[in-house]
């Protein structure tokens, strides 16, 4: 989707052969970013705030007992909303990811690299963050280029060093609430406070973490989204010309020209000065006149840029704005295509078979089976029992002692132990109880029964099984 355009100033044409961050020679070009200002701008940075405060307090949130986001892998343990999620509510975990597979889907399709720009963590930590901690030390991308050149002096080596320190104990303590996600803060503060013998899986898992994130903000950067994350590839696919995007209008720039002060009586040059200040902004090092491309994250850098140069040579701002493919070719409006009502109508249909899995899902669930290799047991000459394993889940934050009682039938059930089965809070429980059954009441070799558990007077839910016996003579 990217577009040639015609540089009258050059006399040649523009155009990428080759990833904006890579020479001729195949080797990293080093992005020095400058800074940015602008209405835009000034969003994002109130938006980067909402989103530090919302990641570093998510994780001493409790809801229902329980931390209200966890993504605990090791214990394939997910809570989501205080609702906790085992391997045996996979599916509803997995309908909740194709959710928003199909919601990622349907926003791009309409919005483009909105969530990009905006509210992904790689972008908010990198520009809100580390990249203003490196013009605070370091100075605006001139400063950058010219220390990088300069021998390693005494102000060099200081200036490097403080960088590096706050950027690896910044990685430090992003790494320590990362880890929070996935173990929970108890679990976290334990690490931390406790003796460090005790935690030694926990601390190599924070060093690792911390030198993941320091190598990505300090070295890696912009390569995260324009290498690793897959995003920027897929939206090739699912962007078409009627999805917003941060475009360059060709049709009002081109051709470009330097800008004079005198004005002459016959234009013949666009709007654009050609002043590479959308180059110069740009954290991915793209130029956004050559059309759209993979590694735009739609960050609005670049529009602010445009708009103050627009501003300076007195000329309409939105040279480079939010638009559609066609928008910019034909002058249409944003338009909620057919395939954008698909994606919603499936949205819609999926968010409600989801509301109804997790309205109708039991704290409390399990399954009760015959004993392997065992068939019906004669109790004197009117009785038949057969021997049953059963296997609760407790998804609540309490210890539960359950007991089970027949339903609907005449007949009994005998615990194996002689005593309740008891299951730890947010843990499993086994147990192993006999079915007693009147011969003349089993019509056939298989009966099905229902067997209802209780908490003390209370019923929790209700099992299926199957009773083996004798086949009726009658």
């Amino acid at each position: 989707m990217e577009t040639v355009h015609k540089n009258s100033t050059a006399g040649e044409e523009s155009f990428r052969d080759r990833i904006a961050t890579v020479d001729a020679k195949g080797k990293r070009k080093w992005v020095y970013a400058h800074k940015t200002r602008g209405k835009l701008f000034n969003i994002r940075t109130w938006v980067s705030w909402f989103f530090f405060a919302l990641f570093f307090t998510l994780p001493f949130i409790q809801y229902k007992g329980r931390p209200l986001f966890l993504f605990n892998i090791p214990e394939a343990k997910f809570i989501l909303f205080g609702n906790v999620f085992w391997p045996q509510d996979f599916f509803i975990f997995g309908l909740f990811m194709v959710t928003g597979i199909v919601f990622i889907i349907l926003f791009t399709a309409a919005f483009g690299r909105l969530f990009c720009g905006w509210v992904c963590p790689q972008t908010i930590f990198m520009e809100m963050l580390f990249r203003k901690i490196e013009f605070a030390i370091e100075g605006d991308a001139p400063a950058q280029k010219m220390l990088n050149k300069a021998p390693w002096n005494s102000k060099k080596i200081w200036k490097k060093t403080l960088k590096h320190f706050i950027f690896f104990a910044l990685a430090f303590i992003i790494s320590n609430f990362f880890l929070s996600y996935i173990i929970g803060m108890k679990a976290l503060l334990a690490i931390i406070t406790e003796p460090a013998s005790q935690h030694i899986g926990g601390l190599i898992s924070i060093i690792l973490f911390a030198a993941t994130f320091y190598g990505v903000y300090a070295y890696f950067r912009e390569q995260a989204c324009t290498v690793v994350c897959p995003y920027g590839r897929l939206q090739g696919v699912l962007l078409d010309r009627n999805s917003m995007i941060v475009a360059y209008d060709y049709k009002r720039g081109e051709p470009r020209g330097k800008f004079k002060k005198q004005k002459t009586a016959i234009v013949e040059t666009g709007d654009c000065i050609d002043c590479f200040q959308c180059v110069k902004v740009c954290p991915t090092g793209i130029d956004i006149r050559n059309g759209t491309q993979m590694e735009c994250v739609g960050c609005t850098s670049c529009i602010d840029a445009c708009n103050k140069m627009m501003d300076a040579t007195e000329k309409p701002r939105g040279l480079i704005r939010y638009a559609s493919e066609n928008g910019i070719a034909e002058g249409k409006k944003l338009q909620y295509t057919g395939r954008m009502k698909f994606y919603t109508i499936l949205l819609i249909v999926l968010s409600g078979v989801l509301t109804a899995l997790l309205v109708s899902r039991k704290d409390v669930d399990g399954t009760i089976i015959r004993a392997g290799g065992m068939l019906y047991q004669e109790r004197g000459t009117d009785s038949v029992s057969n021997l049953y394993n059963i296997k609760m889940i407790n998804k609540t934050v309490k210890d539960l002692s359950i007991s089970l009682k027949l339903d609907d039938m005449p007949g009994r059930i005998i615990e194996a132990e002689g005593h309740n089965i008891s299951i730890n809070r947010e843990g499993q429980g086994t147990g192993s109880f006999f079915i007693v059954l009147p011969r003349n009441i089993i019509k056939e070799r298989k009966t099905r029964l229902s067997v209802s558990v209780f908490e003390g007077d209370k019923k929790i839910t209700t099992l299926k099984t199957t009773f083996m016996g004798p086949a009726s003579r009658n």
